[in-house]
């Protein structure tokens, strides 16, 4: 409600205050008002905060900030008074003791309030605050205690926890334990008071105030009080001293004597009632005399509410009872037993404490010894009901479904019947029936019943009867430290019965054919116990506590197996010898066992009862002693005809059942279940000696049992130490051995017994294979070494017939069994792979994991299991701290392989990845296996690692093609010896080089290990032995990917997950750029590259650029000049010293002046030229030398120039030092042409045209990357001329010698252009497959640049050889119709800069065609009804509708307005960049046609369609959002495709990617610019969603340049009219065209649309003058006509419209259709007339006419049109 921004009423300028309106009340009254604060007649004490001037000297004693925070505890908000009860503790905290003394006054009622507020999170945080008071304040507080202690009582009772802790910490803080009787005796009349109030006074409404409080919190705040008082009541007698306890019964018998009180027994509220009971136990417990006064009403008011079940009352309800019977002896006169009580005892207990046993049943005990004569008489009948109601309760829905209820049902019954015996030991004959009773009635029949029940077999009954029958025989003196005893008798006979009625019990359910096999189970767990009391009891007191505990060494004794649901199975390490039968002494319990035994001896060999067998087993297991067997024995003895037995035998009855019971069962066909069986044989091993032992486990193993059965017996022979060390010499043993070794050889036939191998016994011996592999005991081997190598060769055998067995389907089972064992064998054996076989097995394993699932076709599950076999193999075998990698060993085996897999056989890309995982796997295993310091992986990395020769030898073997992108581009100089065709034909294939494949593996390796962290970087770079070696031949394979087209799957096989980054930081980047240095200059070739791409990508000049000169020392290091020293100056020079390049240009000099001496012209040419790239100064006299030389060379060394010679006999060194000299020669020409005199220009220039000559005379020979290089550079030195004649200033042109630059103009061009234009020609015939690999693009490209330069004379009257095509309709001279029959048909070849370099030259030619149509087509009569129509070029059209039906299909599940991605450079893109750049020539075309010619080819192309398929094809291929790439994000106008002009450049490819969707972007520009109405028309015909989607685009990125620029070149336009001037408004998007011709004066305002051009243009009349209305109207039509339909800018609509208006003045009519004279499409005149109205018509007007009205009448006077 007071938000501190709401608006406040207009004038109240102050907050409100209380204390401001207390100090006005103050002054108006001059007292102070009784209303503030409380009534002070109550009590002495100040009761709230002084909020008055008045009281100033009070008010000062309280700190400002308490004054502050004590009001806000008064505040009705919860949150306001969490908030400030917090605040209080924390200030009590941190103030000082004389502040928070002056609080003390005002704390008592303010504690009082809010220790019982509603919320429980403010009564804790109030006890927290009262606790940081008490330890500030101590003594001080003592003057308050009587008016704190009540409430403070109570909330030590409060029914929230936290709160009642807290408070009891608080007062525990005040006062010592010693002091506290004390403290509470001198407030005990103000605590009783407070408590009183609260019980007999108040009431839910008086607590809290109704209007406030909602009823259900005031109903709360009741309860709650309640409860807190009664048990305030308990705590403060438990508390106090005894004689405060006695000063205050006076008090508490007035609160007894009030019925209010005694009505809180019936309480609605559990808490009350639980709270009351709780307190009258207080009472009973620490005031007798007063409950004895009060008994009539204390007793039925307990003792009748023994069926309270609720969780919360009945523990304090019995505890009650129990205080009762012990306190009041005549507690049973106030209640009536029989009637009242016993009933609801009966009840309770049949429904077994409702779920309440465990607060219920331990009390049953002491209740029945405290039950008088009276209540139990007659005592039979009592104990009967008493004990058959406890066991009913038994049955109760609860106790059935909870154990722990159960137990303690049990526990409380068996408890009771001891007592009742034990209560009843004298001769007398109703005790004699009492004890009858018991165990007959009640003992019997529950342990009848827990015999088929497993929930109470596994509950503690047979345990804690066996301790009753312990203590009975203690009382019987049946063991040694008995106590003499009266009743020694009664408890033998006891006994007797007891276990004679037992007997029969067994007896009854054991002598039965269809025996429960539960009961049965039933009986052997109970004998089991009675055997072993001490391990169940262990096990029941581990079962209570929840705790989990580990102990470091496990005892013995306490590896137990579990049988059932929970019953352990007793561990049979007792001495075999051992007379005494655990804890029971007495020998019927022996007597029983042995009827039993022979009892079921009997069944299983009359009847052959297997569960009587089980039996036999379980009893067996308990009972392995002498006297059993010899009973078991006699009885066979009594069967059998008494034959002759081994000696042996006969001494030992336990071998002798064995051999002829025991065995002979196991040895029985159709036998399911062997495992008691097995537990049998070994409980009567038990008393054989280990001779015995191994003779008949040897006798077993030769039986042909099943396997399973083995399986079963080694298992349990395994299961605990003593009974191996008794079994090992079997184990060991040579008969065991060989069983198994053949059942492994019988399991690995492959073949015909495959399909068997997936039966179950099959399963049963693999396990036992596995099984005799894996388990290890004292780390030795279970079997004898020699059979576990003997088994393991067998599977390794196995194994590696798979690899060679090309199906290996069938094999998938055996393999999955082999796994298995391996994989167990692997894990579980310590130092398993010390065995050479078990290394061989894992090899084996290993080779399958790393090759290609397509080759060993194994699926993917068992390619799993293998790898987790090989980890587990690999773990095993690093383990051991002695193991290197030696000849011979798994490791070293295994780098063998894969170096052998790598090198020699021509991996595919999957079958390399495969291989690469396989051993990145290895390594990773050895890693989280291996110590930091561990040898192991350097030895595998080493192993692994190719020699030198062999990195040569496969460097060696990578093909060749990465020198000629290098070659051409001018990065790289060198020479290949006897180039052949074959070579270069050569393509790249699918299957990685093994230099490849070696780099990309060793390289992964080497990044796995790089991952591992450790501790020293010393140490982490010097992991890996020679890793430099390894990284420097990785970045050799990148550089020939990147060189070789850069083939993606090869080139993310190097780089993929940061290879190259994490490899190059392991290795010191001095080591790495020595070691790649040294080989370049060694070898050259692609080290050098590799070299400059390492020195560029890590910017080695700029930052380490000592370290890179520190490498060669000095330039003369590198002179005399070899191939690999030329290729590394190359890549070094830029970063070089000047004084370093001087060197060099001082070394190169002297070697080409000395040229006769030197036979290394060509190094020293090339070194020259590297030094002027990298721009040395080098002086003119020097220049001028040199040229000098090489003009020497003209005449004597001739064939260098390599003129007029057949290029493909030259070698690569003669054409590379053509090339140089070329180089040379632009160089100068380009940098100092002020050098070349007359007779140097004449050389230069005779020299370029004599090369050009040889080159187009040597095109079949452009395979040889060499020869391409000479046209290249030969090309690249024409352009270098034409930039210079055509681009240099006047100022250098004047220095020139007089007559170059006419001789260039009318001689050299000409005779450099007549050769260079059949070269693309020329070449396109010679190599007509643009995908080969010896396909001259380069040349291409560069003879393309030098074909740019070409003039249009020189096009227009070219020395082409003719070539025309049949029947194909042209009115072009024959030269123009060769030019385009020759280069038209290119605009499709798939090479790039053929396809940009024929646009360039056709787009010259372009504007000179259309005036060889002259006057259009005249051939047309004027009869003739249609449209002229005229087509454009014919051989451009040809092509154009070949690119459009490629396009169809190209662009045909692409919708319009989405954008198609077309691979740069493929197929498709050069199909689609043809079809652009002819439609660029036809516009180009179009634009430069006159206006009445273009109306004839726009015709021609609406009949075709062309136009329309044009513009659905461009929104297909212009991106959405057109931007211009390469802007940054601050750019102020974003530059599109629309306001960018493109420069389609022959050599650009950079921008390729953006190529196709500028010029489709510039082509619909120059569409809608040439061709408005056409596009005009397309777009009204098209669908909604087309139309749509053209006409947003449109406006958003075309309209605006378009209509900016149609204003623009109306501003500049220069034609002139006669009588007209044109004005244009940019901002408003209008032109204004003002007509004057004698008094007529016209105005048009013409309005350009917002998507101009596909809206229509509006024409608006301005001012007229002398205009009749009619030829006002007619005249805007015939403009607005003119500008929509006319194929053309405003400018040239206004001249139509002009030209039409100066017509009619000149008196020609207007034609009646179109109200104009001159025809808006074909700008004709009407001239066909009707003879009937004499008036005239345009023929296409006419034509429309009858078309669309379907006759043939004058259209003004409806006459016959003839």
């Amino acid at each position: 409600m007071g938000g501190k921004n709401k608006q406040r009423t207009k004038g109240n300028v102050r907050p409100s205050s209380s204390g401001r309106a207390a100090a006005v009340l103050t002054r108006e009254g001059g007292v102070i008002p009784g209303f503030v604060g409380f009534d002070t007649s109550v009590t002495s004490e100040l009761s709230y905060v002084p909020a008055i001037h008045g009281a100033e000297e009070i008010d000062n004693l309280v700190d400002a900030d308490f004054r502050l925070v004590l009001r806000k505890l008064s505040k009705r908000d919860v949150v306001t008074r969490l908030k400030a009860v917090q605040d209080f503790g924390s200030m009590c905290q941190e103030r000082d003791a004389e502040e928070v003394k002056g609080v003390l006054p005002y704390w008592p009622r303010i504690y009082c309030k809010i220790s019982v507020d509603h919320d429980r999170r403010i009564r804790e945080a109030t006890q927290q605050a009262f606790e940081q008071l008490v330890l500030k304040v101590r003594r001080s507080l003592a003057p308050f205690l009587k008016s704190l202690m009540g409430h403070w009582i109570l909330s030590q009772c409060d029914t929230y926890t936290p709160a009642a802790s807290a408070a009891c910490q608080a007062f525990q803080a005040a006062f010592s334990p010693t002091k506290q009787p004390e403290a509470l005796g001198f407030c005990k009349d103000d605590i009783l008071s407070v408590l009183q109030d609260t019980l007999l006074k108040e009431t839910a409404d008086t607590l809290s105030d109704p209007q406030s409080v909602t009823e259900e919190e005031r109903e709360g705040k009741y309860v709650r009080m309640l409860t807190s008082s009664l048990l305030g009541v308990k705590r403060l007698l438990s508390l106090l001293l005894q004689s405060d306890r006695t000063a205050l019964e006076e008090r508490l018998a007035h609160l007894l004597n009030s019925g209010k009180f005694w009505k809180y027994s019936k309480h609605k509220t559990p808490q009350v009632r639980g709270a009351f009971f709780e307190m009258l136990c207080a009472l009973c417990e620490f005031t007798p005399g007063l409950v004895q006064a009060e008994a009539a009403r204390l007793c039925p008011a307990i003792l009748l509410s023994i069926d309270d079940t609720d969780p919360v009352v009945l523990p304090p309800v019995w505890e009650a009872v129990l205080h009762v019977v012990s306190t009041i002896p005549d507690c049973w006169t106030h209640v009536n037993a029989k009637k009242g009580f016993l009933p609801k005892l009966w009840a309770l207990l049949k429904e077994g404490g409702k779920g309440m046993a465990k607060a219920l049943h331990h009390n049953l005990m002491p209740l029945l010894s405290k039950l008088p004569q009276q209540v139990t008489h007659p005592t039979v009948d009592f104990h009967t009901t008493f004990f058959s109601s406890v066991i009913q309760g038994l049955s109760s829905e609860r106790a059935a479904t909870c154990p722990s209820e159960s137990a303690v049902i049990v526990a409380s019954v068996v408890e009771c019947l001891r007592y009742g015996i034990l209560h009843n030991t004298e001769e007398e004959e109703e005790q004699k029936k009492i004890r009858t009773m018991l165990i007959s009635q009640q003992l019997l029949p529950l342990l009848e019943k827990a015999l088929g029940t497993p929930s109470l077999q596994n509950g503690p009954l047979f345990l804690l009867v066996t301790e009753m029958l312990v203590s009975w025989e203690k009382k019987a003196g049946l063991h040694s430290d008995d106590e003499a005893n009266d009743s020694r008798d009664v408890f033998q006979v006891l006994l007797a019965d007891f276990w004679e009625a037992l007997g029969l019990l067994f007896m009854r359910y054991a002598d039965n054919e269809d025996a429960d096999p539960q009961a049965l189970e039933g009986v052997a767990t109970l004998l089991q116990v009675m055997r072993y009391p001490e391990r169940v009891k262990s096990k029941h007191v581990q079962k209570k506590k929840s705790v989990k505990i580990c102990f470091s060494q496990p005892e013995k004794n306490e590896k137990c197996g579990v049988e059932g649901e929970g019953v352990e199975k007793p561990t049979q390490t007792e001495s075999v010898n051992e007379t005494a039968f655990g804890s029971l002494q007495t020998q019927h319990f022996e007597d029983v066992v042995c009827q039993l035994a022979q009892l079921c001896l009997a069944h299983v060999n009359e009847k052959n009862s297997e569960r009587h067998l089980v039996f036999l087993s379980l009893l067996l297991q308990s009972f392995h002693t002498p006297r059993v067997f010899s009973t078991l024995v006699e009885l066979e003895d009594k069967l059998a005809d008494g034959e002759l037995r081994d000696e042996v035998t006969m001494k030992n009855p336990a071998m002798q059942f064995l051999l002829e019971r025991a065995v002979v069962w196991l040895a029985e066909e159709g036998r399911g279940d062997t495992e008691h069986l097995v537990e049998m044989v070994f409980s009567s091993l038990y008393c054989c000696s280990q001779q015995e032992t191994t003779r008949i486990l040897n006798h077993i193993s030769t039986m042909d049992l099943q396997w399973g059965i083995i399986l079963q017996i080694i298992q349990r022979a395994c299961s605990d130490p003593e009974t191996l060390t008794s079994c090992h010499d079997w184990l060991k043993g040579s008969v065991l051995g060989e069983q198994l070794l053949g059942l492994t050889e019988e399991l690995c036939k492959v073949g015909g017994s495959s399909p068997s191998s997936t039966s179950s016994t099959s399963n049963h011996s693999w396990t036992l294979i596995s099984l005799v592999l894996s388990q290890h005991h004292n780390n030795g081997p279970v079997i004898g070494e020699v059979y576990l190598e003997k088994i393991l060769e067998r599977l390794h055998a196995t194994l590696s017939e798979t690899k060679s067995l090309s199906d290996a389907g069938d094999m998938e089972p055996l393999i999955c069994f082999i796994c298995d064992v391996a994989s167990t064998f692997f894990s579980s054996v310590q130092d398993c792979l010390l065995l050479l076989s078990a290394e061989e097995l894992l090899l084996t394993v290993f080779q399958l994991t790393a090759q290609d699932q397509t080759h060993t076709r194994l699926s993917d599950t068992l390619l799993d299991k293998l790898r987790k076999v090989c980890v587990a193999g690999v773990q095993s075998l690093v383990q051991h701290s002695e193991y290197e990698v030696k000849e011979g060993g798994f490791l070293h085996s295994a780098a063998l392989w894969v170096t052998k897999q790598l090198l020699t056989i021509s991996l595919d890309i999957k079958s390399l990845q495969v291989l690469i995982v396989a051993v990145q796997s290895l390594v990773e295993t050895i890693l989280s296996v291996c110590d930091e310091d561990s040898s192991v992986l350097v030895q595998f990395f080493t192993q692994l690692t190719p020699s030198q020769t062999e990195w040569t030898r496969i460097r060696r073997a990578l093909p060749p093609q990465w020198i000629k992108t290098p070659l051409l581009s001018g990065r790289h100089r060198g020479v290949c010896e006897n180039p052949s065709m074959e070579i270069w034909k050569f393509r790249v294939s699918a299957r990685p080089p093994a230099h490849l494949c070696a780099c990309a593996l060793l390289g992964r390796v080497a990044q796995t290990v790089a991952v591992t962290p450790c501790d020293k970087e010393a140490e982490c770079a010097s992991r890996l032995p020679n890793l430099k070696y390894t990284v420097s031949e990785l970045l050799y394979a990148l550089q020939w990917c990147k060189e070789v087209e850069d083939i993606p799957a090869y080139h993310s096989l190097l780089t993929d997950s940061g290879l190259l980054g994490g490899l190059q930081s392991q290795v010191p980047m001095k080591d790495l750029l020595g070691t790649l240095y040294s080989r370049s200059v060694e070898d050259g070739g692609l080290w050098s590259l590799t070299l400059e791409n390492y020195i560029h990508t890590n910017n080695l000049a700029a930052t380490h650029g000592a370290t890179v000169r520190r490498l060669y020392g000095s330039a003369d290091s590198l002179f005399p000049v070899s191939q690999g020293k030329l290729s590394t100056l190359q890549v070094l020079c830029p970063t070089m010293t000047i004084e370093d390049q001087e060197t060099l240009v001082a070394l190169a000099t002297a070697g080409i002046i000395n040229w006769q001496e030197n036979d290394n012209v060509y190094e020293c040419l090339a070194v020259l030229l590297c030094c002027l790239k990298a721009n040395t100064h080098v002086e003119e006299e020097v220049l001028q030398a040199i040229l000098a030389t090489v003009m020497e060379w003209r005449s004597s060394k001739e064939d260098w120039f390599l003129f007029s010679s057949d290029l493909s006999k030259a070698t690569a060194e003669q054409l590379s030092l053509a090339a140089e000299m070329m180089r040379f020669l632009s160089w100068l020409v380009t940098n100092c042409p002020r050098v070349l005199g007359g007779s140097q220009w004449d050389f230069l220039l005779c020299s370029m045209l004599a090369w050009l000559e040889t080159a187009s005379e040597n095109v079949s020979s452009l395979w040889n990357p060499w020869v391409q290089l000479f046209v290249c550079e030969n090309a690249a030195a024409i352009v270098t001329l034409n930039q210079f004649f055509t681009s240099s200033s006047p100022d250098v042109l004047e220095k020139l010698p007089s007559e170059l630059t006419r001789e260039w103009t009318e001689f050299f061009v000409e005779g450099i252009f007549n050769l260079l234009f059949p070269l693309p020609v020329n070449i396109t015939d010679a190599f007509t497959e643009p995908d080969d690999p010896v396909f001259p693009l380069a040349v291409l490209q560069s003879v393309g640049m030098a074909l740019t330069y070409v003039r249009v004379e020189q096009l227009t009257q070219n020395s082409l050889p003719p070539r025309f095509i049949a029947d194909q309709k042209t009115n072009l001279p024959e030269p123009l119709q060769t030019l385009l029959n020759t280069f038209c048909p290119l605009l499709l070849f798939k090479a790039r800069p053929l396809q940009i370099t024929v646009h360039h030259l056709l787009e010259k030619v372009m504007p000179q065609l259309p005036e060889c149509d002259g006057e259009g087509d005249n051939n047309k009569s004027d009869d003739d009804g249609d449209e002229p129509c005229l087509s454009p070029p014919a051989s451009l059209m040809a092509i154009l509708s070949t690119c459009e039906e490629l396009c169809d299909s190209i662009l045909a599940g692409v919708q319009v307005g989405e954008f198609a991605v077309v691979q740069p450079l493929g197929v498709e893109y050069s199909c689609i960049l043809g079809y652009l750049l002819a439609w660029k020539l036809l516009l180009t075309f179009f634009k430069s046609s006159p206006s009445h010619l273009r109306a004839h080819y726009a015709q021609y192309l609406r009949r075709s369609g062309s136009l329309n398929k044009l513009l659905l094809h461009l929104f297909k291929l212009m991106p959405e959002n057109p931007v211009y790439p390469g802007q940054g994000p601050d750019t102020k106008e974003t530059k599109t495709f629309f306001t960018e002009s493109q420069s389609l450049a022959v050599h650009n490819s950079e921008s390729v990617e953006w190529e196709l969707p500028h010029l489709a972007c510039s082509v619909y520009y120059s569409t809608v610019q040439d061709l408005p109405a056409m596009v005009r028309l397309w777009w009204n015909s098209q669908e909604k969603r087309v139309s749509a989607a053209v006409e947003k685009f449109t406006i958003k990125y075309v309209s605006p340049v378009l209509s900016a620029q149609e204003i623009s070149s109306v501003h500049s336009s220069t034609q002139l009219f006669d009588s007209m001037t044109v004005k244009a408004r940019s901002a408003a998007r209008e032109v204004i065209a003002t007509y004057s011709v004698d008094e007529i004066f016209i105005e048009l305002v013409i309005q350009l649309p917002q998507n101009y051009p596909l809206g229509s243009i509006t024409v608006e009349s301005g001012r007229r003058v002398g205009v009749a209305v009619q030829q006002w109207r007619n005249w805007m039509l015939q403009l607005s006509t003119y500008l929509t339909h006319q194929n053309g800018s405003i400018m040239e609509g206004l001249a139509l419209w002009k030209n039409n208006v100066d017509k009619r003045f000149e008196g020609i009519e207007d034609c009646m259709i179109c109200f104009s004279v001159i025809h808006g499409s074909n700008y004709s005149l009407p001239k066909k007339g009707c003879r009937t109205c004499k008036k005239k018509f345009h023929s296409a007007c006419l034509y429309k006419w009858f078309t669309s009205s379907n006759k043939s009448t004058c259209p003004l006077c409806r006459e016959t049109f003839f």
